[in-house]
């Protein structure tokens, strides 16, 4: 017997049920960025690795799918370099593209490449798919779509506080509890100035930045193994442990990072946002949390991440500000701030509350029963009025027995079906029954049509 085949772990297929509902997803979040001015645009599966690598810090480039080059991409490479097993450099010789790992590195490229068709500032937004070399595990996949809005050419906090708005009103169009967490990496520079460890500024953030998920101990013990001393951890713990209000937190850490002008910037900045969507009244909570840190390199002002409420799962929505990226690709002085919508998150969460309207489902709703050519001939027109009418229907293709075309609506959830024999094709009509009740009537095309739509 064949092996059954299988799909690479961290990917998944998607029935037409599940297509229905993320359909529902990628809609929704679609007409929010419409209503707020973006614009859709496209880019590549793939880009070349040179766009890609030292973006993300270098425990992104080790999660970066790598494409070898094609034909023989052996061609040139020593043995003795196959001998050393130097993975970084081997892939260096033999991968000139990778698969995205985001959209926004590719969105950055995308308008140094197209500078002169731009009118800044560029509201754009993009939904495709993103790869990962992650390990999968609940919630986590190599393979997912993100859901990205980025504004660049202004520096203006109003973005900033109209993403807020954006996430806020996405997630209560899907009834989904939130919590919208505030961070700026000028108050994270700030902290590791006021402990003396500016140079371990990434190293204080991917540690602090896990919180969350490994506990308080852990992080201290990896920021410790990053040669960050004692005294500076001890220093560090107040204010990863700071709790309180949000006006209470930043009075706090005003105070704390007087010394610091970068720290006091972010500060300020997160007041702005913070006093702005508390006047706006966003639905969801608002929460400052200063061991966000998103761990990327490219973010450079305030920073976003959501948690669902009432779901176990990680981050569903994250962003920021990142004033250098554009500059990386020969572009200085260009400003963007964005978010990205976690839509498979957003599939799992949903799922597991059961918040999808019933009219996500977008199946057949008339099936013609087939009895042969004569009567299928007869069928065919009133099918075609019924779908011009919006009906989404269909005729079974094979003349078989009413049973098994009675087990294929069924199966389907088709909620009605048309019969039409000989008596029916005589009277210039057609027998609808309802599957959910049984009930059967005799009908005329146009009644069909005003029973089903109703």
């Amino acid at each position: 017997m064949a092996t059954k085949p299988g799909i690479p772990k961290g990917t998944r297929d998607f029935s037409p049920v599940e297509m229905a509902k993320r359909n529902y997803i990628f809609d929704t979040i679609k007409k929010v960025y419409a209503l707020y001015g973006f614009q859709q645009i496209e880019t590549p599966a793939m880009e070349n690795l040179s766009t890609l690598m030292g973006k993300y810090g270098e425990e992104g480039d080790k999660l970066l799918f790598k494409i070898l080059n094609s034909g023989n991409f052996l061609s040139g490479v020593e043995q003795s370099e196959l001998a050393e097993e130097n993975a970084n450099r081997l892939a260096a010789r033999l991968c000139e593209k990778g698969l995205r790992y985001d959209l926004t590195v590719p969105f950055a490229r995308y308008v140094v490449q197209h500078r002169e068709e731009l009118t800044m500032p560029f509201k754009r937004y993009q939904i495709q798919p993103v790869w990962r070399a992650d390990r999968p595990q609940k919630g986590r996949y190599r393979e997912f779509y993100q859901c990205d809005a980025d504004v660049v050419g202004s520096d203006s906090l109003l973005n900033e506080v109209e993403l807020m708005q954006i996430i806020d009103t996405v997630f209560s169009k899907f009834g989904i509890r939130v919590c919208i967490k505030l961070n700026n990496r000028k108050i994270l520079t700030g902290i590791a100035e006021m402990i003396g460890e500016v140079e371990k500024i990434i190293d204080i953030t991917v540690a602090i930045d896990k919180l969350d998920k490994i506990g308080l101990d852990n992080v201290n013990a990896e920021l410790a193994a990053a040669g960050i001393n004692e005294e500076s951890i001890a220093r560090l713990q107040p204010i990863i442990q700071l709790s309180g209000t949000n006006q209470e937190k930043l009075k706090v850490m005003k105070r704390v990072l007087a010394g610091s002008e970068t720290g006091l910037k972010g500060i300020e900045e997160c007041k702005f946002v913070l006093d702005t969507v508390t006047d706006l009244g966003l639905k969801n909570e608002v929460e400052l949390d200063l061991t966000l840190a998103r761990g990327l390199n490219y973010y450079t002002g305030c920073i976003f991440e959501v948690k669902a409420l009432d779901v176990e799962i990680g981050s569903i929505t994250g962003g920021g500000r990142y004033d250098n990226l554009t500059g990386i690709f020969g572009m200085p002085g260009v400003s963007g701030v964005g978010i990205s919508f976690g839509a498979d998150r957003i599939f799992d969460v949903l799922n597991q509350l059961d918040l999808y309207p019933k009219e996500t489902a977008t199946g057949t709703e008339l099936l013609f029963v087939n009895f042969g050519q004569a009567e299928a001939a007869y069928c065919l027109p009133l099918m075609a009025q019924a779908r011009q009418a919006g009906v989404r229907c269909e005729i079974y293709p094979d003349s078989t027995k009413m049973k098994k075309q009675m087990a294929y609506a069924n199966a389907k959830a088709v909620p009605f079906v048309a019969i039409a024999g000989e008596n029916e094709m005589n009277e210039g009509k057609i027998t609808l029954k309802d599957m959910a009740t049984g009930e059967q009537r005799l009908v005329t095309a146009d009644e069909m049509i005003n029973i089903i739509k109703k």
